[in-house]
């Protein structure tokens, strides 16, 4: 599965926002059947899905996938069964509790695709792994067996607080998350990379503040995390800038393979005054391999 950078959620009873949606620059968008849908309106907003993604076909710069409703819930099958027709590229699963939820809309994603007649495995999987306090301790589970159609893990901070009682989940005067929160990113974020699916990032809810979503994204990438998901559509564009390797990090991981190249053999070699080794050379080749990806995707 290529890198996503920027994961857009476009409310899916919107008409207007779903045809403007195209435009936008996010790597894949999330056609929501969730949080932004009423209950009146949800055989409207599956229908209104299922025409979107039966109209962009070509989705080789931009992926379609939809947040469906809860497992737990009664509208979550009515929303497969309405929009799997238009062959999203993913289904975004909500309200995650543990990897045994993964394992049972797999389950139903193989019937399904039997039925359209689509290959087998190809609809992925993003799941929201923390929106509750259970999921925040089960996250070994995942390491004990989950769908290979897991491609990506973020986490949820909203929903959380709400399932902990907490009143806000960051602190007010530094702005920085509350430990529960930072739990529940850290454990997000190991898991993943444990299993080998990617890390994406919470939503910024501040969607004026562009400067503090550029800061919050640096964060994330520094830790680990690639890619996040937005909720504006003027967030995408930042997202993408700052999970795009820059050139100066790239002429430094090429001088990294470089001088590795011209010193075969040796496990650590001085560069810039500095001792680099063997992580850091996985890590130039990671970086570049992303970069790659990257200008294909583009």
């Amino acid at each position: 599965m290529m890198i996503i950078r920027s994961w857009l959620f476009v409310p899916g009873d919107s008409e207007r926002k779903l045809e403007k949606s195209s435009g936008n620059s996010a790597d894949a968008l999330i056609l929501d059947l969730e949080d932004s849908v009423s209950d009146e309106r949800q055989q409207i907003a599956r229908e209104m899905v299922c025409n979107t993604l039966k109209k962009r076909t070509e989705r080789a710069r931009q992926q379609l996938w939809v947040r469906i409703n809860p497992l737990e819930s009664d509208l979550s099958l009515p929303d497969l069964a309405a929009v799997m027709p238009g062959a999203p590229d993913g289904i975004c699963l909500p309200k995650v509790y543990s990897a045994s939820e993964i394992n049972q809309l797999d389950h139903y994603l193989s019937a399904l695709e039997a039925r359209e007649g689509f290959q087998p495995g190809i609809t992925k999987i993003l799941c929201v792994a923390t929106e509750t306090a259970a999921s925040l301790l089960t996250f070994n589970s995942y390491l004990e067996g989950v769908s290979a159609r897991l491609a990506a893990m973020t986490w949820g901070a909203e929903d959380l607080a709400v399932s902990l009682g907490a009143s806000d989940n960051r602190d007010p005067e530094s702005g920085e998350y509350e430990d529960p929160f930072r739990l529940a990113k850290t454990l997000c974020l190991t898991t993943a990379r444990a299993i080998d699916v990617q890390p994406v990032g919470a939503v910024y809810v501040n969607y004026r503040d562009l400067e503090g979503l550029k800061k919050d994204c640096l964060r994330d990438r520094r830790a680990g995390y690639m890619g996040k998901t937005a909720i504006h559509p003027d967030q995408s564009e930042v997202i993408n800038r700052a999970f795009t390797p820059s050139e100066e990090e790239l002429a430094y991981a090429l001088r990294v393979v470089e001088i590795f190249e011209q010193n075969p053999g040796l496990g650590a070699v001085g560069l810039d005054g500095k001792m680099v080794d063997m992580p850091h050379l996985k890590q130039a080749r990671h970086l570049l391999k992303l970069a790659e990806q990257i200008k294909e995707m583009e």
